[in-house]
């Protein structure tokens, strides 16, 4: 049963992600509304509203009087996130730079390197908290909200819905690579070099299609997260 001091339609819409989340709803699958709503607790009407949601978000596609699906994630749907994202990435960073300072600079080499210590002990879980961390620190004072949940949301559908077990250790270590070399120059003071970098190399997906294919599409289980 949902209970909570949430409205229904936002406690079913994070029940809902949750499912996505562990896998539980599966990509390409058709939903069964009705055994949802059981399962749930709730009635059609909030879960109605949270799939509209989950829709505009990418994560579902509502066909009239066909039902829903769970969104699938194709090479051209991941080109097109990639190309979103740094995009937003790159101008998050430059209009960001202005403000970080020497202490911001060291608090993104420290991230970096407890990705690579991260890495040597293959604890995928600290790597990605380190790697979201250092994306955040230029993200969260760019002074654009709606950049940052765009940004936050295209994350999620690349890579949480549903979450891997594993993760592809070569293109962590090509990102921490790319990190030093974001930090590098910020630190000489070119910041436009250094957002042209993450959203060229980075977030290019010409750049990382190998490890993409690998993480995607080669292998039932993996992680990737630049």
């Amino acid at each position: 049963m949902v209970v909570s001091n949430r409205s229904l339609r936002e406690q079913v819409y994070e029940l809902l992600k949750a499912q996505l989340n562990r896998g539980e709803l599966t990509p390409g699958s058709q939903l069964d509304l009705n055994a949802l709503a059981a399962d749930l607790g709730t009635s059609r009407t909030p879960l109605r509203e949270a799939l509209l949601q989950l829709a505009s978000e990418g994560f579902v596609t509502i066909l009239p009087r066909r039902g829903v699906v769970v969104n699938t994630l194709g090479p051209e749907a991941i080109r097109h996130i990639y190309e979103i994202v740094g995009a937003l990435e790159g101008a998050a960073l430059l209009a960001a730079a202005p403000g970080i300072a020497a202490p911001d600079l060291d608090a993104l080499r420290m991230l970096s390197r407890g990705m690579r210590e991260a890495l040597r002990w293959d604890d995928f879980a600290a790597y990605y908290e380190h790697n979201l961390k250092f994306h955040d620190l230029f993200l969260d004072r760019c002074q654009n909200p709606q950049l940052v949940r765009t940004v936050r949301l295209l994350k999620e559908r690349l890579y949480d819905f549903p979450r891997r077990s594993g993760f592809v250790k070569a293109w962590e270590e090509a990102s921490v690579v790319e990190h030093d070399a974001v930090v590098d120059l910020l630190e000489s003071g070119d910041a436009k070099g250094a957002a042209d970098f993450l959203r060229d190399v980075h977030w290019s997906y010409a750049v990382q299609e190998p490890f993409i294919s690998q993480y995607y599409f080669s292998r039932s289980d993996g992680e990737g997260t630049p």
